[in-house]
């Protein structure tokens, strides 16, 4: 399989005060295309820092990220908010849907932001709700959707602009045992259906086991792997 991402010696400094936390210390990760990948560990490994990074939504303190080939941090903020829009889908813990607008609506905002003919945007983003089995519930509003059909509406919205790479962040830690385990089903699904590269951050282990590869962290750095990782 082709590479996507390579990261190499990935560092990641915060400061806090007069002192600097690493959160990285030195990642070298490659993932293939069209492969899922589950990144695992404890509660400030380095996770969701090195997914955010992943998805250029923040920048290393050293080291280099390549997509396909092409560095992307010598980008400028502009051209790191492009290559987000176009190329990756992201999928949070917390939905983050605009309140004030529909499911339909919410799906549609990533592809008008981007330019995209209204009627093309309304076509797909109600396609992608069909097949997240909320045909039912294109005009309702976040508030009127229980907290698994909310999170169905965020990964219907990251998948409008058709991307390579979709991110997800805890994508169950707010919901219940039954729930988690149909939107995991889902994102399965997608994924296989698609061809989509994914990589999701979780604590449950049962979960990251459905991934094709575990990359377990732990202080920032990658553990060795074993062969229930492989």
């Amino acid at each position: 399989m082709s590479s996507l991402l390579e990261v190499t010696g990935l560092c990641k400094d915060y400061r806090m005060g007069s002192d600097s936390v690493q959160v990285l210390k030195g990642i070298d990760l490659d993932i293939s295309a069209g492969t899922t990948t589950a990144l695992v560990g404890a509660s400030g490994a380095g996770k969701s820092t090195l997914l955010h990074i992943l998805g250029a939504l923040d920048r290393p303190s050293s080291g280099t990220v390549t997509y396909k080939g092409q560095e992307l941090f010598t980008r400028s903020d502009r051209e790191l908010a492009d290559f987000r829009s176009r190329t990756i889908g992201f999928v949070f813990q917390f939905h983050h849907l605009l309140p004030e607008f529909t499911a339909l609506e919410n799906v549609m905002m990533p592809a008008l932001i981007a330019r995209r003919e209204n009627h093309l945007a309304h076509q797909q983003a109600r396609t992608l709700l069909t097949e997240v089995g909320l045909e039912h519930r294109l005009n309702h509003r976040p508030g009127e959707l229980s907290g698994g059909e909310q999170q169905r509406v965020a990964i219907a919205r990251a998948l409008v602009m058709e991307p390579e790479l979709l991110l997800a962040d805890e994508p169950t830690g707010n919901l219940d045992a039954k729930t988690s385990e149909a939107i995991y089903e889902l994102l399965v699904k997608i994924q296989k259906q698609t061809g989509i590269s994914m990589v999701v951050v979780t604590h449950n282990e049962r979960i990251a086991a459905r991934m094709e590869r575990v990359v377990r962290l732990l202080d920032g750095l990658i553990l060795p792997c074993t062969t229930e990782d492989m």
